[in-house]
């Protein structure tokens, strides 16, 4: 493998955005810059993008509308503007980040330009329910969707040269369904701003009004697959049971309105808070400021955020799924409840809360998914995708001689 890459990252989710996979994007980008490589984002964006970026040629923003039924995403109608910008053929390795419109422009780059392509899978857009719930609303066009997701999947991800999978239950779910030339590379953590040393005191006083509750804390985008109505149910039942423990919801997202509801219609007002969109700076303080971080999700592919919070000491109560299953160790840096199951989500907080100096192993599980450590595996990813399309190349060459 060349020592210095030239890497290009395709995406169709990005900035102002915050999510798994942009902080993914970020992260990586900064460590392969630092050990020499070149980074190249193109992604799909508006003018805010744009504003986030100005003056930088290392991003390429490609004008797009909002898809309003999952605004995180950006769809951009016509990517190929993207080539009068860059040089379509300068990358050493296109990494796809999202199998959409500029994901599947960097597809079509990688294979026009012989390039290899390593493709990651961050999101169950797979998922029926998702579907239904940001899909398009005519019900034919939505069973269609459904059907032919995985099929869709399935030739995307078999087009690119490696694919990356964020945790071994992905790996294992996407094998199932026939997509191979998988390597496990989890999204990083930034352990060097993410740490116990971090001051949550006075933002916890702030949230709680009191200095003897207990704070759990929900991290990451306000939507129903995200199972956030699961502690907000668990909340109810430690609140009937006289414990001072409150609750802050962090972020922002589609459900933001059905879940405010859902706290009025509990009563449950002066138990459970609503932070609203939370920024980078602030990001820390909040993990610093909880007891715990509660992941109801049944959606998560890794859960960065899990992560944070442990860096930060912080152990988790989530959901026995998925990626969330592979990563919490019961009673070393958290504990996990049947999915969907609020009795039992409250069970382990409670639990978690009334045994918090035995979770001793949060900031050890978080050093394993460091961002140096993480970007290693993704190197090792590219190396592997270089020497098979290198031998691909060889066997055209013969074939044509």
């Amino acid at each position: 493998m060349k020592s210095h890459l030239n890497i290009f990252f395709y995406t169709d989710t990005f900035l102002p955005a915050v999510d798994g996979a942009v902080t993914s994007m970020l992260g990586f980008k900064e460590e392969l810059e630092s050990r020499g490589h070149k980074v190249v984002i193109v992604a799909s964006g508006n003018k805010k993008t744009k504003e986030m970026v100005k003056g930088r040629d290392d991003i390429i923003v490609v004008p797009s509308v909002k898809f309003k039924r999952y605004p995180q995403y950006n769809f951009a109608l016509m990517p190929f503007m993207a080539a009068s910008k860059i040089g379509v053929y300068d990358a050493d390795v296109v990494h796809v980040q999202t199998p959409f419109t500029v994901g599947t422009y960097g597809l079509l780059v990688s294979k026009m330009g012989k390039i290899p392509s390593v493709g990651s899978f961050h999101t169950l857009f797979t998922k029926s329910t998702v579907i239904k719930e940001y899909g398009v609303s005519n019900p034919i066009t939505r069973r269609l969707f459904i059907k032919y997701a995985w099929p869709y999947a399935k030739f995307f991800y078999g087009s690119c040269t490696r694919v990356v999978a964020p945790s071994n239950s992905i790996k294992s779910l996407l094998e199932r369904k026939g997509i191979g030339n998988i390597d496990v590379v989890p999204n990083g953590v930034d352990t060097k701003r993410f740490t116990p040393q971090v001051k949550g005191a006075k933002l916890k006083h702030i949230i709680t009004g009191d200095d003897s509750s207990k704070l759990v804390l929900y991290m990451g985008r306000v939507s129903k697959e995200k199972n956030i109505g699961t502690m907000i149910r668990a909340a109810k039942v430690l609140s009937q049971k006289k414990k001072r423990i409150k609750f802050i919801i962090a972020g922002t997202g589609p459900a933001m309105d059905y879940y405010i509801k859902l706290v009025h219609k509990n009563r449950l007002e002066k138990i459970v808070k609503f932070a609203g969109f939370v920024s980078e700076k602030e990001l820390p303080k909040y993990y610093a400021a909880a007891d715990l971080l509660c992941m109801p999700s049944t959606f998560e592919t890794q859960g960065i955020v899990s992560l944070e919070a442990m860096a930060t000491g912080k152990p988790v109560v989530g959901a026995d799924y998925l990626a969330l299953s592979e990563l919490i160790k019961d009673g070393k840096n958290g504990e996990k409840f049947k999915p969907l199951d609020y009795k039992g989500c409250a069970m382990k907080i409670e639990k978690v809360i009334n045994n918090l100096p035995h979770y001793k192993e949060c900031t050890k599980t978080a050093r394993e998914y460091s961002i140096a450590k993480v970007t290693d595996k993704l190197l090792k990813t590219y190396s592997a995708a270089l020497e098979a399309s290198a031998r691909n190349n060889n066997k055209s060459l013969k074939a044509v001689f």
